[in-house]
């Protein structure tokens, strides 16, 4: 069951690190006129489990904080996931134990 939450818990650290970096890539291309990344591969990343990241990455490098599609969507899937995983540890008809 250990190794279960260390899979879990290393897959939840990759996939927001992966919407933070995707952040700070598009952040710099928008600077400097690049080719940007499109606003859905922006929020794949976030769909998958990592809004925290892309929130981080968001309010950090001052990126898309002004579009609306990006200030509600983002805080929305957090707290979508955060309520997902509130109710899979404490109603979950399932036994999950941390020890």
């Amino acid at each position: 069951m250990k190794t279960v939450f260390l899979s879990v818990g290393a897959y939840f650290l990759i996939v927001n690190l992966w919407g933070f970096v995707q952040m700070f890539i598009d952040k710099k291309k928008a600077e400097r006129s690049h080719w940007r990344i499109s606003e859905f591969t922006l929020f794949i990343p976030a769909i998958l489990g990592g809004a925290l990241g892309c929130l981080l990455g968001m309010h950090l490098f001052h990126h898309k904080t002004k579009h609306l599609k990006f200030m509600i969507g983002m805080p929305l899937l957090l707290f979508l996931h955060v309520a997902a995983i509130v109710y899979l540890i404490f109603f979950s008809p399932y036994n999950i134990s941390f020890m």
